[in-house]
Order: C-alpha cells, then sequence, then structure tokens
C-alpha cells in the first residue's frame, strides 16, 4: 500500500510539472508576443492567469474566495501572501483581476521553459545582493507608473519549520510605504495541504480557500512605519490562518 501510495505521489507530481508546461509550450509565439513591449504586459498577465486556472482545474483545486474587500480595478496595489507551495503562484494570478508583477528570487529563472518568462516579466531579486535589491525599488516604480501593482511573497521562500506563517521580511512594506500603494494582504488556507512543495510529501485534490483581507493603506507613512506594519500583516494572516485550521 505505501508503494501505490508513493507511486502515486510521484505521478500527482509529474503531472503538475505536464500542466505547467503544455500550455506555455502550445502559447509559446502567442506569450513571448505579449512580453515585446512593456505596454502589452495586461495581454500577457491575461494568459497567466487563464494558465494559472487551467492548472489548477486540471489538478483538482477548486477555489473558494472569502472577500472581505473589494480590489479596486485600475488601482495599484501592493499584494501580499503566505507561501507554502508553489501553487500559491498560480492561485495568486486566479484570484486577482488587477494586472500585476511578481517580484521574486532570480533563482526560479533557471527553471527549464517557466523560467524564460519568468525573467521577462517579473523582479527579479538576488537577496545576497545589496545592488539588487536596490534595483527592485526603481523596476517597481517604473511598472508602478504603468499603472500596475506588485505581487511579494514576503516569507521569502517556502519553509516547513514555522507556526504557520513565517517571519516577514521587509522589502514588501518598504516598497509599499515608499511608493504609497495600499498593501493587499491575503491567506491561502489549503495550498500546503493541497500541494505541499516537498516532492514527496503527498497532495491531493479539493478545495483551496482564499481570503482576500481590507488593503492597509500607506499614504502618510514613512519608514519608521514599517516594522509596525510588517508585523501587524503578518499577525492578520496568522489569525486567519488559525481561525481556517483551529
Amino acid at each position: 500500500m505505501k508503494l501505490f501510495n508513493y507511486i502515486g505521489r510521484i505521478f500527482y507530481r509529474i503531472w503538475f510539472y505536464i500542466l505547467v508546461t503544455v500550455p506555455i509550450l502550445v502559447f509559446f509565439p502567442l506569450l513571448l508576443a505579449t512580453t515585446l513591449k512593456d505596454k502589452w504586459y495586461p495581454y500577457f498577465f491575461k494568459l497567466a492567469r487563464l494558465w494559472a486556472k487551467f492548472i489548477l482545474l486540471g489538478m483538482g483545486f477548486k477555489v473558494k474566495v472569502k472577500n472581505e474587500a473589494k480590489i479596486l480595478p485600475g488601482k495599484s496595489y501592493m499584494f501580499i501572501a503566505n507561501h507554502s507551495s508553489m501553487t500559491d503562484i498560480m492561485l495568486m494570478l486566479s484570484v486577482v483581476k488587477n494586472p500585476f508583477v511578481f517580484v521574486g528570487k532570480k533563482e526560479l529563472a533557471k527553471i527549464p521553459i517557466f523560467g524564460f518568462f519568468y525573467k521577462r516579466t517579473c523582479i527579479l531579486v538576488d537577496r545576497s545582493s545589496a545592488k539588487s535589491k536596490k534595483e527592485v525599488f526603481t523596476r517597481a516604480q517604473k511598472r508602478l507608473n504603468a499603472g500596475l501593482s506588485i505581487c511579494i511573497f514576503p516569507e521569502g521562500g517556502v519553509f516547513d519549520n514555522c507556526d504557520l506563517v513565517c517571519e516577514f521580511k521587509n522589502g514588501a512594506f518598504r516598497l509599499a510605504i515608499e511608493h504609497q500603494i495600499p498593501i493587499a494582504p491575503m491567506t491561502f488556507a489549503d495550498n500546503f495541504k493541497r500541494f505541499p512543495y516537498d516532492f514527496l510529501a503527498g497532495g491531493s485534490p479539493g478545495i483551496m480557500r482564499a481570503t482576500i483581507h481590507q488593503p492597509i493603506p500607506t499614504e502618510g507613512l514613512d519608514l519608521a512605519s514599517r516594522d509596525h506594519l510588517k508585523n501587524n500583516t503578518r499577525a492578520l494572516i496568522y489569525k486567519e490562518l488559525k481561525d481556517y485550521h483551529y
């Protein structure tokens, strides 16, 4: 029985990577065309949302969203969420309609096929380089000036040794304050259970619950408020995860 479970986990993972890869290959020319000019990014974003929904559906995940607030069309936000699974990317794309750009670690650009578009459309950061971190703010400003939003998973990666949600890093909150855009926190309740980061940790079809919290304004705040803003936002997501699971 354990052997069949082991084999099933492997095939479930392989199926995920097939779902990730096949649409990119099929629509490669169209995806490439929409990345040739910055002003065409909203078209790329629409294709990315279709890609994300295709993957979630193909994996047997049913998205259930609890809206505590309305995300205003055409307004720029700093979208953040807890990070426990590779499917967090797909769920974020699925539930957010406002075009946004991910800020993520440069290592993901090495993933075959996916990485090609990742480095063309996302803001990459090398967390070991102060210069790279500084460049993120310039690139983010350019995207915000174009009417886009930004998305960061503030835990800085996927970890399995934290109490529901790890400590947040400063970047998302510094960016939000410096650019005076509201933070739109989200809680992803089931992604770790549905599709853990560990290759052999299992996973299964089922419901993926997401809460879109009330946006937190940053107008008038300065960097002295960063830690308070960061800790309060983490506490909000932590409480929601506790409410979901206990």
